[in-house]
């Protein structure tokens, strides 16, 4: 590629990344003077590039907004990071507009690159694995996931169509505080104007999305993810469940999230020092009971069960089964009264 060619391309890709440029520091940054930058802008818009001319003391060039660019140019880094982010966000379960979206960016942007760096990408790619596959998830409509993201920027009230997990069908008026993406699935949380209420709505399960004549104030308080995260940690469900844990909020929360639960001092002042081992109190909202006694342990933490009872008969039954497996006093085939029942994990909350 003749130099004056590259040095064409190189003006094209700092104009494209946003901004006035002056004259000045396009010549600085192409090595040349500034006659030779107005040549090559004068080339760039022979060739149908809108570059628009602003004049004053901090004038220079810039690209006129909302035109799309041929060629997308991507150094070799930034083909890379972005054919990664594709494959780690399929990967993770974050896909939206659709299930061949990402797959069909990513054999766009494949195709125009240089063998050695799809070389490197494939090499990458076979040397990388994942310790988590997730799940097949339902992706958002994204039409629907615009009009939210639109509705939460400019707080319009929204009214949208939604199949909640029961199959149950209805139309509301949200107003739409935040997009959250958690757990390989997108929501959308606000308070419901019907009820008055905060509510999460899964944004797969939205079926049609319309934004709404009128404005709202955002509330004070916790942000959307938070909000999201209490809303599942407080979600209604089978078992209430109330545990006193001795220990730093740290290690409370690296075994019981705040997507699990929810904590807070217990007989101390709030606001206390959260690095300091103290009884807090830790409320659970669970489907099934069986998977928390190996959580607790995992803990090695003092706690206590205030509630359920039945919570404190399986946390023994665990602690004789793992007793009965370290003396080996099991049977023939090493297994210990109550070993072959199933430790399963929570429930994900669908709704809120």
């Amino acid at each position: 590629m003749p130099r004056s060619t590259g040095r064409v391309l190189t003006l094209l890709e700092l104009l494209q990344s946003g901004g006035t440029r002056t004259v000045a520091e396009l010549a600085d940054r192409l090595g040349v003077d500034g006659r030779t930058v107005r040549r090559y802008v004068d080339q760039l818009i022979d060739l149908d590039v809108p570059v628009e001319s602003v004049r004053g003391r901090y004038g220079g060039y810039r690209l006129a907004p909302g035109h799309r660019l041929p060629p997308l140019m991507l150094s070799d880094d930034e083909a890379l990071a972005v054919l990664l982010g594709l494959v780690a966000g399929r990967r993770a379960g974050l896909r939206a507009a659709g299930h061949t979206a990402s797959e069909t960016a990513s054999a766009k942007i494949r195709r125009v690159l240089p063998k050695r760096v799809a070389h490197r990408l494939d090499t990458l790619l076979e040397a990388l694995t994942f310790t988590d596959q997730p799940g097949e998830f339902d992706t958002p409509d994204a039409g629907v996931l615009l009009t939210m993201a639109d509705a939460v920027r400019h707080r319009r009230p929204v009214s949208i169509r939604y199949t909640d997990r029961d199959g149950r069908r209805s139309e509301r008026t949200l107003h739409a505080y935040g997009i959250v993406a958690h757990a390989g699935r997108w929501y959308v949380t606000g308070e419901d104007a019907r009820v008055g209420e905060d509510r999460t709505f899964r944004l797969d399960r939205i079926a049609d999305a319309r934004t709404l004549p009128g404005s709202f104030e955002a509330p004070v308080g916790p942000g959307p993810a938070q909000r999201v995260l209490s809303g599942f940690a407080t979600a209604e469900y089978r078992h209430e469940v109330i545990v006193r844990i001795h220990g730093t909020v740290e290690q409370i929360r690296a075994r019981l999230p705040a997507g699990v639960a929810s904590l807070e001092e217990y007989g101390s002042a709030a606001g206390e020092d959260r690095a300091v081992e103290r009884w807090r109190r830790v409320e659970l909202r669970v489907e099934r009971l069986d998977w928390l006694p190996p959580v607790l342990a995992s803990l090695d933490r003092p706690f206590v069960v205030e509630r359920p009872g039945e919570l404190r008969d399986l946390v023994g039954a665990f602690a004789d089964r793992l007793a009965c497996y370290a003396r080996g006093t099991g049977d023939r085939d090493g297994r210990c009264p109550g070993g072959h029942a199933p430790v399963t994990g929570r429930r994900t909350v669908d709704d809120p």
